[in-house]
Parts: structure tokens; C-alpha cells; sequence
């Protein structure tokens, strides 16, 4: 149920980019078929990520072992995030999506042969997602940079957040309890349905985007270093960038926890693997709103305010079902999650995309990505490790915390008018 922070700012969209666009048509079919293909991967994601710890309850109930597991996927972000970045700016990126995808359905088929034959073990396991991870850190950073290639730079809020709406429902609404019901018929079936969905998004990308997508020619000597060094020195990514770092360091550990808290018998809440999974749809039915509303409310609320109050809301809202333990806290909880924090992920991609030169987007968002995402293993097993030594109560509520005092930190060093002048800058640099 993590959903991470993108680690970008929040666009300094104007009121006509953040319009809703007058007809879908106008973002052309190959943006519709990278949609589509997103989809279908994204719903095998939905039934990893919701299915694996819920798999890896069964196996163990010490909060430190189920961290590993919860900790696999995303340590491939703290290796490989600026590597794979480079690498995206260097080969076709509909090539290297193509790629990651392919391997992720070898893996992932290779997953469900041993549940199948009854050799799945929890380090088995935890190798498995870890392979699954270098896939999607691949898969991730060609798929976000060759959107900007697909659609006019006027109507990138619009395409994210049809985007992003389309993952969340995917990935949350149908993948959330789709993995309960296939967990019910075998762990083989929760591994294989996700390789075989993996292979229809080989498919309809490479039949529905054509065409050569790489960077643009002419931009010099491709480094990994000048990507960590555009991140570094600017004004309002870099802070965006750390504070997000932090924002998935404490929802990473929250949730590898939340999951010993909900489920199983020997949890707070009692409940089964099925209604964990059918309460989480509740964060993509946030997830498509929050996508939705984030390009119409940025012109009236401003950048700056509504990525601030969409963070706050979401991670002081973590807090809710851990002092009112019950399945209808949990409930408004997802929901209120899905909605703010995927508004803020909406923009924070916009931005990206909007303030960093093409030819570098890779680079840009390896690194980001390295620095937001790799935190998010470290949140897993710091969590694991708060929860042997004080209990679940207080390593969710310290987990809670953290995140509330990063966006309070944030807020006293971003300003709305060093984001316009960013945004300004990029557009004469243009």
C-alpha cells in the first residue's frame, strides 16, 4: 500500500497548462497505447505489491524478516537509480521499457514455477522481488521519459494525470483485490497472472508506439554525474527531492508494519488477506481523484501551497488507525492518502518534466529517484528493526511523525516565488 513520492517539486504550471485539455484525441495514439500498455503492467504491480507481503505473512510474523521482503523491491532504486538513468538517456527508451518488462515476466514466471512445485521459501521470495525491482527501475524511469516525447509540453499535466489515474486504478482499485482472491487459489497463480500481464505490455507497446525515442541528438557526452549535478544545485528540486527521500523512508516502514497490524490472527485488527486487499482499492478510488483534481486546483490553490497541504494531510492521516484501531479507520485512512498524496506525485512528475532539458530527463530522474526511492528500503528495515525492539503502536506512530516534521521543514524553506523564477528560467532556456 506504499505509494512512493516522485521526488520532484511542484510545477509552476499556468492556467492555461493546467486547464483540462478539450478532447483526448489531441494526445494521439501512441500516448494512448503507452496508457493502455502502463496499465496492464501496472495491474500486475497491483497484484506484487499487495500479494507478496500478504504471501509473506503466511511465511513468518517477525517484523524484521517480513522487512527483507518489504525492503527487495525498492533497493534496487539505491543501486541502480542513477546507472538505469543514464543508461535510459543513452538507448531508445521504448527499447529499454520494452526490455524491463520482458525480464519482468521472466522473473516473475520463474516466481510462479516455484510455488508451483512447493520450493518457495521467504529467501526465495525475497530474491524474487528483488529481481522484480531492477525491472521496474528500468521500466519506470524509460517509461516517464519518453511521455514528453509523445505529447506536446502544454498538455504534460493533463497526460500525467490521465496517466497516473489509469496506474492507480490498475495498479490499487482492481490489482488490491485481485491479489487477494488469485492468493486464495495459490501463490502460484499470484506470480503468474502478474508475468503473463507483463507480456501483453510487451506486446501493445511494441505494436501500438512506433518509432524511434531517444534522447535528443547533439546534447554531448552522456554522464551519470551531471544528472545528480542538476539535481543538486537546484533551487527547488533538491529540497523537494530530500524531503520526498524522507516522506518514503517513513510510509515504507509504516506499511511493511501496517500489514502485521491489520492481518492475521495474531494482529490488532483480526483481519483476512481478502478484506486487507478490498479496504486498499480505497487508495487508487483517492488515487484517480486526487490525479484528476491536481491539474484544476494547482491554479487556484498555487504550486506551492497544494503540494505542502496534500503532503501534511496525507501523513498525519497515518495516524488514524493506529489510535483508533478499526476496519473503518482504515478505511477513510486509504482513502484520504490516495487522494492527496497522488495529487502532490501528479505535479511533482509535471515539474520534472517541465524544468529538466530533455536530453538529461533520464539522468534527472535516475538520480532523483535514486535519492526518493532508495530511501524507501532503509525505511523497511529501520521500521523492522523499531518494531522488535518498542512494539507496532509506537514504530507506526514514530514512523508517522518523521514524515509530519519533514513536510512542517519543507514548508519553512519553499517559497512560491523561487518556483516561478525556476519555471521562468527553464522556459527561456527553452
Amino acid at each position: 500500500m506504499t505509494t512512493p513520492v516522485s521526488g520532484t517539486t511542484p510545477p509552476g504550471t499556468s492556467a492555461a497548462a493546467s486547464a483540462p485539455t478539450p478532447a483526448a484525441a489531441t494526445l494521439g495514439r501512441p500516448f494512448h497505447a503507452l496508457v493502455a500498455s502502463s496499465g496492464l503492467a501496472n495491474l500486475g504491480d497491483g497484484v506484487v505489491q499487495m500479494g507478496v507481503p500478504l504471501l509473506a505473512v503466511t511465511l513468518t510474523r517477525s517484523p524484521a524478516a517480513l522487512s527483507l521482503v518489504a525492503a527487495a523491491p525498492w533497493l534496487p532504486w539505491l543501486v541502480l537509480g542513477v546507472a538505469a538513468g543514464t543508461l535510459v538517456d543513452r538507448v531508445d527508451r521504448r527499447h529499454a521499457q520494452l526490455a524491463a518488462l520482458a525480464a519482468r515476466a521472466v522473473v516473475l514466471g520463474a516466481g510462479a514455477w516455484l510455488a508451483a512445485t512447493g520450493r518457495l521459501t521467504l529467501p526465495v521470495l525475497a530474491v524474487l522481488v528483488l529481481a522484480y525491482g531492477v525491472t521496474e527501475v528500468l521500466a519506470d524511469l524509460a517509461s516517464a521519459a519518453m511521455l514528453p516525447t509523445l505529447v506536446p509540453r502544454a498538455l504534460l499535466p493533463a497526460a500525467n494525470g490521465r496517466l497516473v489515474a489509469v496506474q492507480q486504478v490498475a495498479n490499487s482499485f482492481v490489482g488490491a483485490p485481485v491479489a487477494g482472491a488469485l492468493l486464495t487459489l495459490g501463490a502460484g497463480w499470484l506470480l503468474g497472472a502478474p508475468a503473463a500481464l507483463a507480456l501483453l505490455a510487451v506486446l501493445l507497446l511494441a505494436r501500438g508506439v512506433p518509432g524511434s525515442h531517444r534522447a535528443p541528438a547533439g546534447a554531448g557526452p552522456v554522464r551519470a554525474r551531471e544528472g545528480l549535478g542538476v539535481l543538486l544545485r537546484h533551487r527547488v528540486v533538491r529540497p523537494v527531492v530530500l524531503t520526498a527521500a524522507v516522506l518514503n523512508m517513513a510510509s515504507t516502514g509504516y506499511f511493511t508494519l501496517f500489514v502485521l497490524w491489520c492481518v492475521g490472527p495474531g494482529s490488532r485488527l483480526g483481519l483476512t488477506p481478502q478484506l486487507y486487499s478490498v479496504l486498499a482499492a480505497g487508495l487508487a478510488v483517492g488515487a484517480v481523484a486526487g490525479s484528476l483534481l491536481a491539474p484544476r486546483l494547482v491554479a487556484r490553490v498555487g504550486e506551492v501551497r497544494l503540494i505542502l497541504g496534500t503532503w501534511l494531510v496525507a501523513y498525519a492521516a497515518l495516524a488514524l488507525p493506529v489510535l483508533v484501531p478499526h476496519v473503518a479507520a482504515v478505511a477513510v485512512t486509504v482513502l484520504v492518502v490516495g487522494t492527496t498524496s497522488t495529487a502532490g506525485n501528479v505535479l511533482n512528475q509535471t515539474m520534472r518534466q517541465r524544468l529538466v532539458p530533455a536530453h538529461l530527463l533520464g539522468r534527472v530522474s535516475g538520480a532523483s529517484r535514486t535519492l526518493a526511492t532508495g530511501a524507501m528500503p532503509l525505511g523497511a528495515l529501520a521500521a523492522g528493526a523499531a518494531a522488535e525492539l518498542a512494539g507496532l503502536a509506537p514504530a507506526l506512530l514514530g514512523a508517522t511523525a518523521v514524515a509530519v516534521t519533514a513536510v512542517v521543514v519543507l514548508a519553512t524553506r519553499l517559497r512560491q516565488r523561487v518556483v516561478d523564477e525556476e519555471v521562468s528560467r527553464a522556459a527561456r532556456a527553452g
